[in-house]
């Protein structure tokens, strides 16, 4: 899943920088697992509108095919 391995960068410079006593690495694994974090979502959420757009377009098919189903009849 997108966001996965910069989320596990992120965590392994933060702990990497709390056992060292570096700052610097610590705030820049905050950051990078914050955004990995924030990818994993959009990539969750990317996959819903999908879901949805695909659950539409199936039922749009079948409206369809019953309309053209009923304008036969006549």
């Amino acid at each position: 899943m997108a966001g996965k391995p910069t989320k596990v960068k992120g965590q392994v410079e933060e702990v990497v920088g709390i056992l060292t006593g570096n700052k610097k690495l610590e705030s820049k694994g905050k950051v990078d697992r914050r955004v990995g974090e924030a990818e994993e979502k959009v990539g969750r959420v990317k996959d819903k509108v999908e879901e949805a757009a695909e659950k539409i377009e199936r039922k749009a098919g079948k409206a369809i095919k019953k309309t053209k189903g009923l304008a036969h009849k006549k």
